[in-house]
């Protein structure tokens, strides 16, 4: 599936946070109900994806969950618009505006780079209502901001021509332990940011990175089942970080040889294996 098939099939609900009303482009996909022991299938991207980094994930789980894929604020195809907060702070809380809008009180979440911090404080501040929590690659704890987001956040982001920003960033996506990317991913990654609003959203998100946000979860308060499905090569989430969270969290850590950052990208059949075996217990 292609950028363009993924972003025709979201749909698009409004959300409050911090008093500014703001839009959020998800899609919603599988069975509308299921078995009262499967709650639905939450996947949270980081930065600076959006949520077609699980395009051959979230479809395949579909087939017998409900999976529910938002952009985060300030990504793909929510709100860019300047003037409200992009931090992991205010994601979660955009989080959990759109489970309120879709009547949802309980999840599992599948979540990926900050999308990981996200779960983190809403697994750790809404215990009851995550049953399951994997998280790969996850900003936690104080291993980010990483110095290529923190460059992205500087004012000369919003300046540069198309073609430097696709240059420097599209690298990033082409960076991985697989012998060549695919260029569809690339270019589905670079789509919603090769516009003047779009570039101008990115510099605002590298900025709103926050230490804080990670160190201040009180990771004992998490009970969810949680699994650390980890690309073992990543020099910007190292392994060390998926030990020490599924040692405070009585989680378990399954490292993917030869898959970097991009974990699902890497070695999608092996992630996708993983995380089936998880979720179905």
């Amino acid at each position: 599936m292609n950028h363009e098939d993924w972003a025709a099939e979201q749909e698009t609900t409004t959300v409050t946070v911090d008093d500014h009303d703001l839009p959020v482009a998800y899609r919603d996909d599988g069975p509308e109900s299921g078995a009262a022991d499967e709650p639905p299938v939450v996947f949270l991207h980081g930065i600076p994806t959006w949520s077609f980094l699980w395009r051959d994930i979230a479809p395949a789980v579909a087939e017998d969950r409900r999976v529910i894929v938002p952009d985060l604020l300030g990504y793909g195809n929510s709100a860019m618009a300047d003037g409200f907060d992009r931090s992991i702070r205010a994601q979660e809380a955009m989080l959990d505006e759109l489970f309120a809008d879709l009547g949802l009180d309980r999840v599992s979440l599948v979540s990926h780079d900050i999308g990981g911090g996200v779960a983190l404080r809403y697994a750790a501040h809404h215990p009851d209502r995550v049953d399951e929590l994997v998280c790969s690659n996850a900003v936690c704890y104080d291993s980010w901001p990483v110095e290529f987001i923190s460059n992205l956040g500087l004012p000369k982001t919003t300046d540069t021509s198309f073609d430097d920003l696709e240059e420097h960033v599209g690298g990033v996506f082409s960076q991985g332990t697989h012998d060549d990317a695919d260029p569809e991913f690339v270019e589905g990654m670079l789509a919603p940011w090769l516009t003047e609003a779009g570039r101008t959203s990115l510099a605002r998100c590298a900025v709103a990175t926050n230490t804080n946000h990670t160190t201040e979860i009180d990771y004992d308060a998490i009970t969810a089942d949680v699994l650390c499905l980890w690309g073992a090569d990543d020099v910007l989430q190292s392994l060390a970080y998926a030990e020490r969270l599924a040692a405070d969290t009585g989680g378990e850590v399954v490292a993917l040889d030869e898959a970097y950052h991009w974990v699902m990208e890497d070695r999608t059949d092996g992630y996708m294996t993983a995380l089936r075996e998880f979720l179905d217990r």
